[in-house]
């Protein structure tokens, strides 16, 4: 019963907390992770503990897809470079610096670089805070980085992990055989997977309920076949998802298109929030399982670490910069530069959730010998604080944006604008060669004409900015006439159903039909 109590504990948790984050205006993994403290005062909770191998293959896969499908591919080709280097040296660098300096405070070597490698990698889901904030360009590059990060961060996990149960030895030939395998196998088998699952797609393009099933194993699939041949099963899952986020336009009909964006939605949020709330309840274990001293030497390594990892990301974020300015001096190189201001931004901005997390709770409880993980708990402590911390950043980074003075990013706007406008005028061209091929009766080719025309006043009204235009004003006066128009409709539909002249089967058709006619009507809201 504990099973099911604990899945709708977590729920509850997830919902509250995130309610109660936008009322205290406060980032929700901070609330999450309380929540999952206060959880832990419940004696029947205190001894939840998930298999390590199913937090990370039950989590990680579908967050990281769910992003990798979100994340522009046009963009990420063309700050390449600089992600490259933020997804690699910046995490060793922040992993063996936080291991150094765990070390000096008293952690031996082994647990020092598993807490290095689990603090190292940025999170991409929580880069929603600052997703309104930052130009695209910039948040593009920070999503990237956080996502291609955590392929580099669980090798240096994974053998940080194996030596310190005794499966792993130190050689530098054999790590970086590690990473070559974990890069280069990753990208083949992501690959791959693509591929099967464009022509899966393809062969079941008319039944939908098939089409999510097969979307939803897409992620597990490839980080499983990944890490069982040895290969980053991160690095995977985000190459298959930047391939497919280029080709579901093109392979997948609009209403699983639709069907795929709310089911995703709804799960990476329940599911980030639930890795948080089980990080809090591990953190109410870890500090019960400390002593007064342990402690208080563990939130002064928390303190320590969290330094580091801003420190260690701000210098390299700089010094960087200037390397590539004194290497390469090409004028579209220039283009690409962000100014001072925008690289301090950037450095609050490396925040840690959910692979942190993740890989926090996968720390074995035991060697290999049988003995309890060394220092185990404190890993625990002090991933979950520096987690909080750098969240906590998220304060701040409202007065650091106004400071930075940062350019309005107008592009999102143009390019929007540009492929509305280009893609009516088309479809206008198109119109007679159409009416022709599907033998259309010229009244129905006149309607949709006005219909596109009036379509294409708006967009060109909206792009001035005049919002007393009467192509404006007339748009949203049939956008508000007509969502009345429906909500009159689903009245009468169920007013229909309860005097029992129509069944409910009848109703739910209806009432669905309705349901996207006014989801069309809704103004658009933009995304992060």
């Amino acid at each position: 019963m504990l099973g099911l109590e604990l899945v709708v504990l977590l729920g509850l948790a997830t919902l509250l907390g995130n309610v109660l984050s936008k009322h205290m205006r406060i980032t929700p993994p901070v609330v999450l992770l309380v929540a999952g403290v206060l959880l832990g005062f419940i004696p029947a909770l205190r001894e939840v503990h998930l298999r390590p191998d199913v937090v990370l293959l039950l989590f990680l896969p579908v967050l990281l897809y769910w992003e990798s499908l979100n994340t522009s591919l046009s963009q990420v080709r063309i700050h390449l470079r600089g992600i490259v280097l933020l997804s690699t040296v910046l995490v060793i660098t922040t992993a063996a610096s936080v291991a150094a300096t765990a070390h000096a405070l008293g952690l031996p070597w082994g647990p020092a670089w598993v807490l290095g490698a689990a603090v190292a990698p940025t999170d991409a889901t929580a880069l929603g805070i600052v997703g309104r904030l930052l130009p695209r360009s910039q948040v593009t590059v920070l999503r990237a980085e956080s996502l291609v990060n955590d392929g580099t961060a669980l090798v240096v996990y994974g053998v940080a992990v194996g030596i310190a149960i005794g499966r792993e030895h130190l050689v530098a030939s054999h790590v970086g055989w590690l990473f070559v395998r974990a890069y280069a196998g990753g990208a083949l088998v992501g690959a791959a997977i693509a591929w099967m699952a464009v022509r899966a797609r393809r062969r079941i393009r008319e039944d939908p309920l098939q089409g999510q099933a097969l979307m939803l194993l897409v992620p597990f699939t490839t980080y499983l076949i990944a890490e069982e041949i040895g290969a980053s099963g991160v690095v995977a899952v985000v190459v298959c998802g930047l391939i497919m986020s280029q080709v579901v336009p093109r392979a997948v009909r609009a209403d699983m298109r639709l069907q795929a964006n709310a089911f995703w939605t709804v799960a990476t949020h329940l599911l980030n929030g639930s890795l948080f709330v089980l990080v809090g309840l591990e953190l109410h274990s870890s500090v019960k399982r400390l002593s007064a001293d342990d402690l208080s030497w563990a939130v002064f390594t928390t303190l320590a670490a969290t330094a580091v990892v801003i420190g260690v990301r701000l210098c390299h974020l700089y010094a960087s910069a200037y390397l590539i300015r004194s290497l390469d001096r090409r004028p579209k190189q220039r283009t690409l530069r962000f100014s001072n201001r925008s690289r301090l931004v950037s450095g609050l901005c490396g925040f840690r959730g959910a692979v942190s997390l993740a890989a926090v709770l996968a720390v074995p409880l035991r060697n290999g010998s049988g003995a309890p993980f060394p220092d185990r708990d404190v890993i625990v402590f002090v991933t979950g604080g520096v987690i909080v911390l750098t969240l906590l950043q998220g304060l701040v980074l409202p007065a650091a944006v106004r400071w930075a003075q940062l350019p309005r990013d107008t592009t999102p706007e143009q390019e929007l604008h540009l492929a509305e406008t280009i893609a009516t005028q088309e479809a206008l061209e198109a119109l007679p060669r159409l009416t022709a091929t599907l033998g259309i009766s010229d009244d129905v080719a006149d309607r949709l004409r006005v219909e596109y025309d009036n379509h294409l006043t708006f967009i060109r009204a909206r792009a001035d900015g005049d919002e007393e235009h009467p192509a404006l004003r007339k748009e949203q006066e049939y956008r508000t006439l007509r969502l009345a128009l429906v909500a009159s409709e689903r009245a009468t539909l169920v007013r229909l159903r309860d005097e029992r002249r129509i069944d409910d089967t009848v109703l739910r058709q209806l009432v669905t039909r309705l349901d996207n006619e006014e989801v069309g009507l809704a103004p658009h809201q933009p995304s992060d």
